[in-house]
């Protein structure tokens, strides 16, 4: 299990980032244009080498991504409620971990 702290963080200047990253490497002539793929991308993430995300928990009753984690979550599974964070304990945990039990993953597929 992995659990990531974002400080100060925004999901699109992450890919902002990468995507500065990834063209230098095409300036510089180490990459093609045409080779750049999905992993391609991940690989110049801040979380590279990390699994993207299974199961996003979203306290405080909001029903929005809010910029966190937008390549990583791109499949992930949603879980809201309204327990705020500093309330948010064991139990409400375990809540979440048996809906998520619940669900079938598709990752895209029908």
């Amino acid at each position: 299990m992995n659990l990531i702290l974002a400080i100060n963080y925004g999901g699109r200047d992450e890919i902002r980032h990468a995507a500065q990253e990834i063209a230098r490497e095409v300036q510089a002539g180490t990459l093609a244009p045409e080779s750049i793929t999905e992993k391609t991308v991940a690989n110049h993430l801040y979380t590279a080498g990390l699994p993207d995300v299974d199961l996003l928990i979203r306290p405080s009753g909001e029903l929005r991504l809010s910029n966190y984690l937008i390549w990583q979550c791109a499949y992930a599974e949603y879980y809201f409620t309204n327990v705020l964070w500093p309330d948010f304990k064991r139990a409400e945990f375990r809540k979440a971990l048996a809906d998520y039990a619940k669900r079938g993953r598709r990752f895209g597929g029908i």
